[in-house]
């Protein structure tokens, strides 16, 4: 089938993945739900928060245009008890100079004539009601500028009265004190004083303003204002004004004490005074307030002061999801398994950068539709277009979150400059520009063509709307490249990563040339690795196995047959000083291979075993482009795995099963065989029928519309298959393919293994000994690093294995039958075990009471004839029930292989354990020592006591001690080293520490027991 390349492949991957990411998109409703209708949620809030503003404001014209202001009728002298937080019992003012008769009566015409509310000397005669004073007043709220002006009106009229009323006075003086406080002596409660504690006298009266300073220091909080007057002569009379002029706010609202206290003081005050001095208690006194007319002295708008908040908020709800979309993607490895399925990076960023910008441009479209749906003027006086492109731009942009200020003239042009690389900030400026300029119903937002001015009544603009719109894309521009960059040099899910000046390699743009990496972090320094030394096999068939290769590398000539062919690679991580907080931690280097020369043919499964740790899954992953190599190389049908040219060719050309499944829970079975099936390239006409055909095979037919994440283990591991299988890969890597599957699957997907052998080869790693007998044609076991053997399943077990295996059965003597362990007398088992011993000198590697365990060596097999023979005509001497006889198995081959390379690599590193025994004497002996003298000398003992060790390999394949035996007799021809016997019992239990313990050749002993390992 022919697969697709150049441009074409690229836009059918693309195509695939913004496929999947409209599915995932469909299936994530919520998530989809939020990221495109949480702009309405923000903008009702801010609604509201705009109604609960002008609600505030309603009674105040500080924030709104006053065009043709309507004049206030002389506000009346309010009760004391209108005050904010006044103290009861209160009196409506307090007077001073209560020593002149004329003074009093013009306090008394103030009280008699306060306009719609005459204060009477007892506040229950006050005949006003509540509703009228409320309406009295109801225009007292007026902006603090204009109260001078009017006040100094007031002065001039008053001044004109005084000379129009007599000769030899200057005019009544206007005064006004805000005083503090004063001395508290002296008292006068004379004249309207009466009893403070009455609680019905409107007013109080004392004979100087002093009195009244004390009393109001004494009195906190129960008068709201101060008259204080003086008679010069007949002609004049001054007075001053108290009261304190702190704003105070109760439930929203403000009472200005100027206004509702200090201005209806002065008029009255100046009436009464005017009439007494010209003689006419009729004389007409009309003082209308009247506010300039006034632009907003102050603006307020939701959009503008909390709109930047919600706005960013609504951005970061899909930068939220698109984050983690990316993040669960890499850490499932759901893009690393694409990459090796041969995915384009071009097409991988595009698909999301596309699909996002879709998801924005509706966001944003939305974002300014529900604005315009709560008629804000933000959004209906500025043009749609220019609104629209703020939100859009900066949607797209969201990568950080701040909020920019130094958008004024106090701060320099490089300021602005680095501050607008944040796209917040550039937001949070925008959306000032557009308040500011729909700050009233007046003013008429910025239309397109003025997009890159200033707004009218905008004095500290220093950036335009145009400008915004460079800024935003600029720096989209920036942080794409820059995410591009980052995504290259920080280390991925391996460790790897590019050189911090990776792009500055012509080979990374032409495609040619090696492809460097590096491993660790960033901040890690990598010291340079030491060259790897050269290590000849130990075993025969690994050794003409690397001659082979090495041959065919010298000659340049590679065998048509061979698939794979590895060239002594070799991968070390280096060592590093990672730097971290307060601290530095160096790690020494660590050769993961060390020389690997193998060949993989074609038609055939080559199997890959080892231990944990053994090198299987680095080799896997230098193959397929995950880890870079360190040195040497590996060809894969003629393209090199160290070039960038030779890795893309490869990864067209495999399919990749990983040990771990990779899909995605909300695509469907069906769906992922598509989306693969695409990025490999398949004609879009024969994807469905590969994928129909693929289902069928793994039998996941009546699953294909079913989603992965409802998937069994067993099924998620077909799928796998199925996905590495797609579009006739050329090499096909399968890690552990049945992990998790029924016998019964599992014998199935064994038979699709076994049916893709032709025309391609497989690689296979697995821990089932079965699984690796049945399907491998050539069997590889690596430990440490190395290929320790090599060969078909009967060559491994005819080489490395023990030998045969002979399980003899017990039975009961009245029938013959095998009984229960515990029924039949240990002693029965003494004349096999002598027979054995006889004719084949063997001992048991396992015995219970049922049965015994043989191992027979190959050089035996000549005698096993008739040995067996004889053996069956005395089965009822020796009371056996049953007799078997069978090869080594290939799980004990690769357990001797495993225990070989651990002991090897123990002797290297000089590598010991501690031996406890039972006395509570702790030895150290080398690791895998089989017969340890404690030097326990004594004349009964001249060579001590002597143990043996028993081991066992833990789930890494290291050896580790499991017991030993008890202490007995060391035989007199040990042979001993001098120093071997220094040590006594005594000298030993006196240490405080673990003692070295003295080894002994086994073959010195023979066999003691029926354990080694």
């Amino acid at each position: 089938m022919e697969l697709q390349r150049g441009f074409p492949l690229l836009l059918q991957q693309f195509k695939a993945l913004f496929t999947k990411n409209i599915i995932l998109s469909w299936r994530s409703k919520r998530s989809t739900f939020l990221q495109l209708f949480s702009s309405l949620f923000f903008i009702f809030l801010i609604f509201c928060i705009q109604k609960a503003m002008d609600a505030r404001f309603s009674s105040t014209s500080t924030y709104k245009h006053v065009f043709d202001p309507k004049p206030i009728v002389s506000p009346p002298i309010p009760p004391c008890e209108d005050k904010y937080y006044v103290k009861l019992p209160c009196f409506d003012f307090v007077w001073s100079g209560n020593d002149s008769a004329k003074i009093g009566s013009i306090v008394t015409r103030i009280m008699t004539n306060n306009p719609g509310r005459p204060i009477a000397s007892d506040k229950g005669n006050a005949k006003m009601s509540k509703a009228k004073i409320e309406q009295t007043h109801q225009h007292l709220y007026v902006v603090h500028s204009v109260y001078r002006i009017l006040f100094l009106k007031t002065i001039f009229r008053i001044r004109y009265f005084s000379m129009f009323g007599g000769s030899g006075g200057s005019g009544a003086k206007v005064v006004a004190w805000w005083w503090s406080g004063g001395s508290s002596d002296g008292v006068d409660d004379s004249d309207g004083g009466g009893d403070e504690n009455g609680g019905g006298i409107a007013v109080k009266s004392f004979r100087t303003k002093n009195e009244v300073d004390a009393w109001l220091f004494s009195n906190p909080m129960h008068c709201p204002g101060a008259l204080h007057f003086a008679e010069r002569n007949a002609t004049v009379v001054t007075y001053g004004i108290q009261t304190n002029s702190t704003a105070v706010g109760k439930r929203g609202l403000y009472e200005d004490p100027t206004l509702k206290f200090q201005i209806p003081l002065q008029i009255a005050a100046e009436r009464e005074i005017a009439r007494s001095l010209i003689g006419d208690p009729n004389f007409s006194w009309v003082v209308n307030l009247k506010e300039f007319a006034h632009p907003a002295l102050e603006i307020f708008s939701a959009v503008g002061s909390v709109g930047p908040t919600f706005f960013l908020a609504i951005a970061m709800f899909g930068f939220v999801f698109q984050i983690s979309n990316l993040i669960t993607e890499k850490e499932l490895k759901l893009r690393q398994a694409m990459t090796m399925m041969g995915l384009y990076d071009t097409a991988y960023w595009f698909s999301w950068l596309t699909w996002e910008g879709i998801i924005t441009l509706l966001s944003a479209l939305l974002t300014v539709l529900f604005g315009m749906m709560f008629q804000f003027d933000f959004f209906l006086n500025n043009n749609f277009a220019v609104v629209f492109l703020l939100f859009f731009l900066f949607q797209f942009n969201m990568v950080i979150t701040q909020f920019g200020f130094p958008y004024s003239s106090n701060f320099s042009s490089l300021y602005r400059i680095i501050w607008s690389l944040f796209p917040p900030n550039l937001l949070a400026q925008g959306l000032k520009l557009l308040s500011d300029a729909t700050a009233t119903p007046q003013d008429p937002g910025i239309s397109w063509s003025r997009k890159g001015k200033c707004a009218p009544n905008d004095n500290e603009c220093v950036v335009t709307i145009s400008e915004i719109y460079i800024w935003l894309i600029s720096t989209f521009l920036l942080w794409f490249v820059l995410a591009i960059y980052f995504d290259n040099i920080i280390p991925n899910s391996s460790g790897v990563r590019k050189s911090v000046l990776y792009f500055l390699n012509p080979g990374y743009w032409t495609g040619k040339g090696g492809n460097k990496v590096a491993e660790g972090g960033i901040c890690s320094c990598t010291s340079s690795v030491p060259p790897m030394e050269d290590i000849t096999p130990d075993d025969e068939d690994v050794l003409e196995e690397e001659n082979t290769v090495k041959k065919e590398a010298k000659e340049g000539a590679v065998d048509p047959n061979i698939a794979v062919q590895i060239r002594g690679l070799v991968k070390v991580y280096p060592g590093a000083t990672k730097i971290g907080c307060c601290k530095c931690k160096k790690t020494s280097h660590y050769h993961a291979l060390k020389g690997l020369w193998v060949n993989f043919a074609k038609d055939q499964l080559f199997c890959l075993l080892g231990p944990n740790g053994a090198g299987k899954t680095t080799a896997i992953n230098c193959l397929t482009g995950i880890t870079p190599v360190t040195a040497g190389d590996a060809l894969i049908y003629g393209h090199s795995v160290r070039s960038s040219v030779g890795m893309s060719n490869i990864r067209k050309i495999i399919g990749v099963c990983p040990q771990f499944d990779i899909l995605w829970d909300a695509l469907s079975g069906r769906e992922h065989l598509h989306l693969f099936a695409r990025i490999k390239g398949l004609p879009a006409a024969s994807i469905e029928s590969v994928a129909q055909k693929s289902l069928a095979e793994v039998k996941l037919t009546e699953a294909a519309k079913t989603r992965a994440g409802s998937y069994s283990g067993g099924m998620k591991r077909r799928l796998s298959v199925a996905i590495s299988l797609i579009g006739d890969p050329k090499l096909v890597i399968l890690d552990e393919p049945t992990t998790g599957m029924d016998p019964i699957t599992r014998r199935h997907v064994w038979d699709i293994i076994e049916n893709a052998k032709k025309g391609r080869a497989i690689v296979l790693t697995t821990h089932s000994m079965e699984e690796a007998d049945i399907l491998s044609d050539r069997i590889g076991i690596m430990a440490k690093g190395r290929l320790r053997c090599i060969g078909t399943s009967i060559r491994l077990k005819s080489r490395f294995g023990t030998g045969f295996i002979s399980n003899i059965s017990f039975a009961g003597a009245a029938n013959g039958t095998p009984v229960r362990g515990e029924d039949v007398p240990i002693v029965n088992h003494e004349p096999v075990k002598q027979f054995f011993k006889k004719h084949l000198n063997v001992v048991p590697k396992e015995e219970n009471k049922s049965f015994l365990t043989y191992v027979i060596p190959h050089d035996k097999e000549e005698l096993l004839t008739n040995f067996f023979a004889e053996l069956q005509d005395r089965e009822r001497e020796f009371g056996i029930a049953d007799i078997q006889l069978g090869l080594t198995t290939l799980e004990e081959v690769f357990l001797n292989i495993a225990q070989q390379a651990e002991l090897e690599s123990a002797a290297a590193e000089g590598r010991t354990e501690t031996l406890t025994l039972t006395s509570g004497t702790e030895l150290q002996i080398p690791v895998g020592a089989r017969f340890i003298i404690p030097g326990t000398e004594s004349p009964e003992n001249p060579k001590g006591l002597m143990v043996e060790v028993y081991w066992e390999q833990d789930d890494s394949g290291a050896l580790c001690i499991s017991g030993h035996s008890p202490e007995t007799p060391t035989p007199p021809h040990v042979q001993i080293a001098a120093s071997s016997t220094t040590n006594s019992h005594r000298s030993i239990l006196g240490r405080a520490g673990p003692i070295q313990g003295i080894v002994i050749d086994p073959n010195q002993i023979g066999s003691m027991g029926s354990r080694r390992y």
